[in-house]
C-alpha cells in the first residue's frame, strides 16, 4: 500500500468524467488499498479515484459505521427527501460549505470482489455517496454550496460558541 497525492481544486483532472472500471485487475485492487490508506491518513470519510489522479469510476467510503465501502461504477438509482448540511472535501482542504443533498439514496455498484451490490443509505453515508459520485462526473461540492465557502476553523469556533450558549460544553 502507498499514500497517493490528493489532487486539489484547480487540478483539471477533478473536472473530467471518469471511465467505468471494466475488470478487477491487480492494479485496481492496489488502487483500492491505496485509496483507503490515503483517505485515512487525511481523516476523510470518502475518496474518489479522480482525487488521486485516476479517471476511473471507483469510490471508497468509511463513515465510521463499522463498514468499509468500495463502490465500482456506482449509480444512484433512487433518492428521496432533502437535507442541507456542511460538507468538506479532501480536494478543497480547510473549507466547508452548506450543500443540499437527498436525505436517502440507493446506489448500485460493484464491490471489491466485482460483485453487484445495492446499498440503501441515509444520513452521512447517503451524503458521502452523493459527494463521491459527483467526483466521478467531474463535479466538486463547491458548485453546489449555498452561500459562501467557510474556513473550517471559523465553523468550529461558531459551533463552540453555540455550545457554550446552550450549555453543551
Amino acid at each position: 500500500m502507498a499514500l497517493r497525492e490528493i489532487r486539489t481544486e484547480g487540478d483539471p483532472v477533478l473536472t473530467k468524467v471518469s471511465k467505468p472500471v471494466k475488470e478487477l485487475t491487480p492494479r485496481i485492487e492496489e488502487l483500492i488499498d491505496d485509496m483507503f490508506e490515503t483517505m485515512y491518513e487525511h481523516d476523510g470519510a470518502g475518496l474518489a479515484a479522480p482525487q488521486v489522479g485516476i479517471l476511473r469510476q471507483l469510490v471508497v467510503i468509511d463513515v465510521g459505521d463499522g463498514n468499509q465501502y468500495v463502490l465500482i461504477n456506482p449509480e444512484i438509482i433512487e433518492q428521496s427527501g432533502e437535507v442541507t448540511d456542511y460538507e468538506g472535501c479532501l480536494s478543497v482542504p480547510g473549507m466547508r460549505g452548506k450543500v443540499k443533498r437527498a436525505e436517502k439514496v440507493t446506489v448500485k455498484a460493484l464491490n471489491e470482489e466485482f460483485e453487484p451490490i445495492a446499498i440503501a443509505a441515509e444520513g452521512l453515508l447517503a451524503r458521502c455517496i452523493q459527494h463521491e459520485v459527483d467526483h466521478l462526473h467531474g463535479k466538486l461540492y463547491t458548485e453546489l454550496v449555498e452561500g459562501e465557502l467557510q474556513n473550517l476553523e471559523d465553523i468550529e469556533d461558531l459551533e463552540e460558541d453555540e455550545d457554550s450558549i446552550h450549555g453543551d460544553t
